[in-house]
């Protein structure tokens, strides 16, 4: 079993080499796409736009999202996966050669187990579900007869898709943070979930008291595994301690890619959800008069990548880690409440007046 994994690894050392040898001119767009596929975009980006074109679309994509990246923290903690970055300087599989050099950067030191790989579970997730949602949209307003036209629609979207999963993935391993068949294994999962929440209904119309039971299993649930394993003698947070130590700049070592801080912050953006979509002031707005009006849909899109962007740029302090978590999970929440009730009824209110002084 472990000469497979040391086979499987060093020819994923192999193929880290390749990229990082013969693609180095395109380090940046590596670098870029791997920023782009991060989660954070997903709730500060991709969410506030369909949520204000399509509810129901972005409320799946928090769902998926959240359920994803929880299910990839269980999964990590089950399969203590490697990462190439360290693998290389603890393994003994290279004991009667020299080791390979591979380079790190900026976002290489993540801190958590390798496998399956977060970002392209994630990106499979929601660009499966982005694709399929589009898919629906438009071809349910083409007649049954226009095959050739939905054919090409279906071409078009897929290929989009299948080029954002082989960038994201060849992202991760140019930079050392996956080895290949953790990306691959995060592409498949996070493709399961996507179909699996396509046919769940319920999520459309649940209660604030459903979204507090359901964030409150998830927590309790890592929370009692992590315990329990802990109990057992296995120590969950191994990998703290390797890439700390095999990092080459400690500064690239970040509290938020701890398992911990990616299990508060998707709590607190599900609980937010829960808590904007059954609030007075979404009832008042989204569900108003101005709730499908063009003006008002548009408004609420500017307005909130703006606010959000600004409130991205707040860190919470790394210093005392419960506060951190504590932190973490407040800013997630308010990223949801502010897109979906906020700054809807905000805008609802300044077209209402506007509208009051034309009459």
């Amino acid at each position: 079993m472990d000469a497979g994994m040391d086979l499987l690894h060093s020819s994923g050392v192999s193929m880290v080499q390749f990229l990082q040898t013969h693609y180095r001119d395109s380090q940046s767009w590596f670098l870029f796409v791997s920023f782009a596929a991060d989660l954070r975009n997903t709730f500060f980006v991709f969410f506030p736009i369909w949520f204000h074109l399509s509810e129901s679309v972005g409320v799946k994509l928090i769902w998926v999202a959240v359920i994803g990246d929880w299910l990839n923290l269980v999964f990590k903690w089950i399969l203590f996966g490697q990462r190439p970055y360290w693998w290389v300087h603890e393994t003994t599989y290279y004991s009667n050669s020299s080791v390979p050099h591979i380079e790190q950067f900026l976002v290489t030191c993540e801190t958590g187990p390798g496998d399956p790989s977060g970002h392209a579970m994630g990106a499979a997730g929601v660009y499966y579900v982005m694709v399929t949602s589009i898919l629906t949209i438009v071809l349910h307003k083409n007649k049954p007869l226009n095959t050739i036209k939905n054919w090409c629609v279906r071409a078009v979207l897929w290929s989009v898709f299948w080029g954002v999963q082989l960038c994201v993935c060849l992202s991760r391993i140019f930079l050392a943070a996956h080895f290949p068949h953790q990306v691959i294994t995060g592409v498949i999962i996070g493709m399961i979930v996507a179909e699996a929440f396509s046919h769940i209904q319920w999520i459309y119309g649940a209660s604030l008291k459903k979204y507090l039971h359901t964030t409150l299993f998830l927590f309790c649930f890592a929370l009692g595994f992590y315990l329990l394993l802990s109990a057992l003698g296995v120590d969950l947070l191994w990998t703290l301690e390797k890439a700390k130590r095999w990092c080459v700049r400690a500064e690239w070592v970040h509290m938020d890619t701890t398992p911990f801080a990616s299990l508060f912050r998707n709590l607190g953006t599900l609980f937010g959800l829960g808590l904007a979509l059954n609030s007075p002031l979404y009832m008042e707005s989204c569900r108003g008069k101005q709730g499908h009006s063009a003006p008002f849909r548009l408004g609420c899109i500017a307005a909130s990548l703006v606010v959000l962007h600004l409130f991205d740029s707040f860190k919470p302090p790394t210093k005392i880690e419960a506060l951190f978590y504590l932190l973490s999970f407040c800013k997630s929440a308010a990223v949801p409440l502010a897109s979906v009730a906020i700054i809807p009824y905000c805008i609802s209110s300044m077209l209402s007046r506007h509208d009051r002084k034309l009459l």
